[in-house]
C-alpha cells in the first residue's frame, strides 16, 4: 500500500468462514481501489459511477496508530454504495501478530455479515524504515503472520485478506504456503499482467495493478464478478 504513516515523515515504502470452503477460481473482473488519509477528500460517488464497486481503506498500523482519514473515508464509501473494508499496515518488529490484530479489530478492522463489509486485510510488505524483513527470519515471520491471521479469524469467523508482493513474500516468508487455503491474496504487481503468484495461491483474489487511480490511491481489480465480490463480503 506504499505509505507507512509511522515513518512517512521521512520514508516512502515500496493487502472465509470459520469452516471455510476452498478458495475458488473466479471469472470476470470488478474495479476497486485502496486509500489512506493521504488521499484526503475522495469522490466516492464519482468512483462508483465510473465502475468501482469496492474500496479498501487504511485503518491502523502497529499497535499505536489509527489512520486519520479512516472514519470519513469509510462513511463516504458506505454512502456511495461501495463494498468497503479496512486494512492494517503490519510492523512485525513492533508487537506480536496477536496484539496487532486486536488493535486493528478495535479500530475499524472488524467484519460484519451485512453484505457490504470485506474481511479486514493484512498489509504485509517492505519495511519502510529498516531491514526488508523487519529483522525476522522466514520462520519467525510465518509465525507472526499466523498469529495475526488466527486471532482475526477467532474474533470474526473470517480469515483476513493478505496483501503483499511476490518478491517480499518469497524473500521474507520463504514463499510460505501456510495461508493459501484460507486467506485470499491481494497481490501488488504493477505490470500489464499479474505475473508470478507466490505462496501456493493458485490465483489472486485482488490485483493491485497500479499505484495510481483516478479517484485517489491505488487501482485494484477483483478477480471475479460483482456477485462473487458480494459473496466475499457476505462470507
Amino acid at each position: 500500500m506504499k505509505f507507512s504513516t509511522i515513518s512517512a515523515a521521512t520514508v516512502l515504502s515500496g493487502l472465509a468462514c470459520a469452516s471455510p470452503a476452498p478458495i475458488e477460481q473466479r471469472a470476470g473482473t470488478v474495479k476497486g481501489f485502496d486509500i489512506s488519509h493521504y488521499q484526503g477528500t475522495v469522490d466516492f460517488k464519482a468512483a462508483y459511477s465510473a465502475g468501482a464497486r469496492f474500496v479498501i481503506i487504511k485503518a491502523t498500523e502497529s499497535t499505536n496508530y489509527v489512520d486519520a482519514g479512516f472514519s470519513d473515508h469509510y462513511d463516504g464509501a458506505t454512502a456511495a454504495g461501495l463494498i468497503r473494508g479496512g486494512y492494517h499496515f503490519a510492523h512485525p518488529n513492533a508487537g506480536t501478530g496477536t496484539a496487532q490484530a486486536n488493535y486493528f479489530l478495535a479500530h475499524g478492522g472488524g467484519w460484519t455479515a451485512d453484505g457490504k463489509t470485506l474481511p479486514g486485510m493484512l498489509d504485509i510488505e517492505y519495511n519502510p524504515s529498516g531491514a526488508t524483513c523487519y529483522g525476522l527470519s522466514a520462520a519467525a515471520m510465518v509465525t507472526w503472520i499466523s498469529d495475526f491471521v488466527s486471532t482475526y479469524h477467532t474474533k470474526t469467523g473470517r480469515y483476513p485478506l493478505i496483501y503483499s508482493t511476490n518478491d517480499w513474500w518469497t524473500t521474507c516468508t520463504g514463499n510460505s504456503k501456510s495461508f493459501s487455503a484460507n486467506s485470499p491474496l491481494v497481490l501488488a504487481s504493477y505490470n500489464s499482467a499479474v505475473g508470478t503468484i507466490p505462496g501456493g495461491w493458485g490465483f489472486q483474489t485482488i490485483w493491485q495493478n497500479t499505484d495510481s487511480y483516478t479517484y485517489g490511491g491505488d487501482s485494484d481489480i477483483f478477480n471475479g464478478d460483482e456477485t462473487q465480490l458480494k459473496k466475499l463480503a457476505t462470507g
